[in-house]
């Protein structure tokens, strides 16, 4: 059974790097620097690499917490 409210549209929860950097405001290739060092999370999907919306909740969370490190 859907969930959604009727009407609305159901978001995405796997998004692509590109669409996840630009959520993040980051360029394509600092995201994907960021994955190479394991900062920010991804699931595969045969070929296709994939960021769960709450991966990028958590690398915010890193980030704040990196942040509030350094005071």
């Amino acid at each position: 059974m859907d969930t959604a409210p009727a009407g609305s549209t159901p978001q995405c929860r796997l998004l692509r790097v590109e669409v996840a950097a630009e959520i993040l405001g980051v360029k394509r290739s600092t995201a994907y620097e960021e994955i190479r060092l394991g900062r920010l999370r991804t699931v595969r999907i045969g070929r296709c690499r994939r960021i769960p919306t709450e991966y990028i909740d958590d690398y915010v969370e890193l980030l704040k917490r990196e942040a509030s490190a350094t005071f």
